[in-house]
């Protein structure tokens, strides 16, 4: 759940808050369901709990007068009856603290009372909206129980028995069903509340799992593309340390490629930053244009300033007919595997070779040859080529990569490019 949301909940409530239940709202508000206090009466709480007891002490009255023509009522049972039904409505005003111990006790004092007809009416009814089923089948059942003992022990002096007894069991089911349909829609309210509650939970950790995505996507672009240009620094670097005496023109054409190796890389880098900023390297405006199968001529041309030999084997018609997703993940996994043939086999022959088609798919494989002597290892190593599968992977083909019977190393990356 979002830190906002108790603010939210409590913005929406705080103009029209009188006009909800207040066990409603202590329901729908976050800081409420982990509370222990007992929500406060609203207005519309007052309202209707003052209503109730108006019409439980109305009915009682009506009920008080018809006392005198019940024939063989004793007088004290007749004082006893109307001191009950007092005290039944002014337990009213705990119905919403005891729902279902009010209704409990209404069950002996309805059979004993008679003016505490409507108090038990009101009770039955606070006890279907404020608990589930199982309570208003017990009690509810029980009370339907009791009403032809009731009027076969007190029978109406105007109504015949089947009469009042069918007309007072329909009124409690009608009850009934009443507070149990404002129970429903009570339950449909705080339902839509958790729905909301959990689709913004989905959508948050929907939006934390893209941003994670796109963490790794950038992660990958920025090795990708760093890599080999960092690679061509060091190579460039580490040959003016070696070679000291190497004449001017040589220094000067090695700090020439330096200069534009870290030229190209800040120019990278800029680019890596505009995906942060706009979402998609693709979408990016002001941007360079992306690499595609046609840009593997000039990267096997720095390559070979860097003192690789390489070798291009397009086998692909028109290059620029290339998909543009599928070609800038071609031109990163040839990128990737020159990084690693020049860390890992300095001084091979490295072959690049594309084909395909359209329906066929296009190839990338990068082979060189094997070492003239051992290398030491390179920290960190393979982090790049598992790069190159999940970036594969994601285009929707795959990548292989492994040692050759003569000691060299291959990469092959296969790209799923559609017919026009």
């Amino acid at each position: 759940m979002s830190t906002d949301e108790p603010a939210r909940t409590a913005r929406e409530f705080a103009g029209r808050r009188w006009l909800f239940p207040s066990a409603l709202i202590h329901e729908l508000d976050p800081e409420g369901e982990a509370s222990a206090r007992r929500p406060r009466r609203t207005a519309r709480d007052w309202v209707v709990d003052l209503s109730c007891f108006l019409l439980a002490v109305g009915i009682g009255l009506a009920a008080a007068r018809s006392l005198a023509d019940e024939p063989g009522l004793p007088h004290s049972l007749a004082v006893l009856d109307q001191v009950l039904g007092a005290l039944a409505c002014a337990g009213l005003w705990l119905r919403r603290r005891l729902p279902v111990g009010l209704a409990v006790a209404m069950i002996p004092v309805g059979l004993l009372s008679n003016t505490s007809g409507g108090a038990a009416t009101v009770a039955l009814f606070t006890l279907a909206v404020h608990r589930p089923f199982r309570y208003v089948a017990w009690i509810g059942g029980a009370g339907l129980a009791l009403v032809p003992l009731f009027f076969w022990l007190r029978p109406d002096p105007d109504l015949p028995y089947a009469g009042i007894v069918t007309f007072t069991s329909l009124l409690t089911v009608s009850v009934t069903g009443w507070g149990m349909f404002v129970r429903s829609k009570r339950m449909l309210m705080l339902s839509l509340r958790d729905r909301a509650r959990r689709a913004e939970t989905e959508a948050r950790l929907r939006a934390e799992q893209a941003q994670r995505l796109a963490r790794e996507a950038i992660a990958r672009e920025m090795h990708d593309v760093l890599a080999h240009r960092l690679t061509l620094l060091s190579v460039h670097a580490g040959a003016l340390e070696f070679r000291p005496d190497a004449s001017r023109e040589e220094i000067a054409r090695a700090a020439g490629v330096i200069r534009e190796s870290a030229h190209e890389a800040l120019q990278d880098l800029r680019e890596i930053i505009g995906v942060l900023r706009t979402g998609d390297a693709e979408e990016s405006s002001g941007g360079r244009p992306q690499p595609t199968p046609a840009a593997l001529d000039a990267l096997v041309a720095e390559c070979r300033e860097a003192g690789m030999k390489v070798t291009l084997d397009r086998g692909v018609a028109d290059p620029a007919a290339v998909p543009a997703a599928v070609g800038r993940t071609a031109y990163r996994i040839a990128q990737e595997a020159l990084t690693n043939a020049r860390k890992h086999a300095p001084g091979t022959e490295v072959t690049v070779r594309l084909t395909g088609a359209p329906g066929d798919g296009l190839t990338v494989t990068v082979t060189n040859a094997a070492p003239p002597a051992r290398v030491p290892p390179v920290p960190g190593s393979g982090q790049g080529l598992i790069g190159l599968r999940e970036r594969a992977t994601l285009a929707g083909g795959h990548l292989d990569h492994g040692p050759r019977p003569d000691g060299g190393f291959e990469v092959r990356g296969w790209l799923p490019w559609a017919r026009a």
